[in-house]
């Protein structure tokens, strides 16, 4: 079992975004260890806490219980056009924001003015990235100001990232089909033509892609803006306008990458 890969069904996906959870605290932590990258090998040293055969164990019963499926199940041919931006998005789950969130978002709001971004702990990458031999970093950037998009473009493809532009509906839903699977998604709050929440909503409720990690790039700054990402899963927060250093420090954060 040490070479599977596993990643969040749509069920695992809603159970880190609830105020509550039946999930013991081991399960869940592991639950925010499942990336569709990372093969349980490398899972096991970033949960210290629990010997490998806990982890194992712990796995097992995730998967049986459909938290979790194998990454090679659950592939970007599952996206189409009748699904991704049709498809009715799941209920807010019932009780509001927990105080953790709360408690979380008024950290991002004072990190946001004080450093220009935020990253979010509990998703943040566990370990160091190591990248294979060849192995590329894909990230679509969704910016609807073509200049600014350029401008993402060079700086990613100069930092050896391969970076693939959008900023409507349909160039959205191309650029996630694409293969591979992106590794990030930089998703700007103001599109022409969707809400950039309600596109992160659909990639965290959407089986192939909740794993996916995702910066918004925005120039809201209140507490209830990063509430609302944070209980929609986003894992950073850059303003806007950003200077490009800061850009650059949390995408790589957030990948797990040397910065």
């Amino acid at each position: 079992m040490d070479q599977q890969v596993f990643a969040l069904t749509q069920k695992g996906s809603a159970e880190l975004l609830a105020a509550d959870t039946s999930l013991s605290g081991a399960e869940l932590r592991l639950l925010v260890l499942i990336d569709g990258r990372s093969s349980v090998a490398q899972i096991i040293p970033a949960a210290s806490s629990l010997t490998p055969e806990a982890v194992v164990a712990a796995l097992q019963k995730l998967a049986a219980s459909g938290y979790i499926a194998s990454a090679a199940d659950i592939t970007i041919d599952a996206i189409d056009s009748g699904d991704f931006f049709t498809k009715a998005l799941a209920a807010p789950t019932a009780g509001g924001a927990s105080p953790q969130a709360a408690s979380e978002s008024d950290a991002g709001v004072s990190s946001l003015k004080e450093n220009g971004y935020y990253v979010r702990i509990a998703r943040r990458a566990a370990t160091p990235r190591a990248l294979a031999a060849g192995e590329k970093i894909h990230v679509v950037v969704v910016e609807d100001d073509a200049q600014v998009g350029k401008l993402l473009r060079m700086m990613l493809s100069m930092e050896g990232l391969v970076p693939r532009l959008a900023s409507t509906r349909d160039e959205i839903l191309a650029a996630l089909r694409q293969t591979p699977k992106p590794d990030l998604v930089l998703l700007d709050v103001m599109l022409p033509d969707i809400d950039g929440f309600e596109v992160l909503a659909r990639i965290r409720q959407h089986d192939a892609f909740n794993s996916v990690l995702v910066i918004m790039l925005t120039a809201r700054t209140t507490r209830e803006a990063v509430l609302k990402g944070l209980m929609l899963g986003a894992d950073g927060y850059i303003t806007k306008p950003f200077d490009l250093e800061v850009l650059l420090k949390a995408v790589k954060t957030v990948l797990g990458l040397p910065k």
